[in-house]
């Protein structure tokens, strides 16, 4: 069984989200999770650079096979879009420098993959990989952008390990039974 290690990113001005997740055959788990703070930075070239940075250093610390990256949501700001696609470009030109295959996810596709549903919100997000993962109460980041990218990392894996595949799930209580989160019901 050949072990693989994918991390995850949620690109961000502010602050960046990260996950790295370690997968054996059909599991997964959490090497580690965090958030790139960038708020002390004025100049946005200077976040850039930063962001270059610790990402290098994290594919440097982790060696990770492959690289999940959320996709930027369509906004109505164009500056906003502008600086989110700038800081996506930067992780992803990081992961090319490494010879690291890069993986775009659509958001409602991340959230399809952790939660069952295109709609979920970031907290049910987060409290769906907790369960999932094992993740230990004290071990989640109270930072969401960090469980976002930790979601990118999931959903490479569920593509990678069932890409044809395609899962209907009635409800989102359905797909937590279906997961093994929720125990089934007993149909009498």
């Amino acid at each position: 069984m050949t072990e693989k290690i994918i991390m995850g990113v949620d690109p961000g001005t502010n602050l960046m989200g990260y996950g790295l997740l370690r997968v054996a055959g059909n599991k997964a788990a959490l090497i580690a999770m965090g958030v790139i703070k960038l708020h002390q930075y004025e100049s946005h070239y200077l976040r850039l650079g930063k962001i270059y940075e610790r990402i290098t250093s994290l594919i440097d610390s982790y060696h990770p096979d492959e690289m999940a990256i959320e996709a930027p949501f369509y906004g109505k700001n164009v500056q906003s879009m502008l600086k989110l696609g700038r800081a996506q470009g930067v992780a992803i030109t990081a992961a090319i420098m490494r010879d690291i295959p890069i993986t775009e996810y659509e958001p409602k596709k991340i959230k399809i993959a952790s939660t069952g549903t295109g709609s979920a919100s970031k907290e049910q997000v987060a409290g769906m990989l907790q369960r999932i993962l094992r993740i230990p109460k004290e071990e989640m980041d109270v930072q969401l952008d960090a469980t976002d990218a930790l979601a990118a990392a999931y959903c490479h894996f569920i593509q990678m390990s069932r890409p044809t595949v395609e899962h209907k799930f009635t409800s989102w209580k359905d797909y937590a039974i279906k997961k093994g989160v929720l125990p089934k019901k007993d149909k009498k």
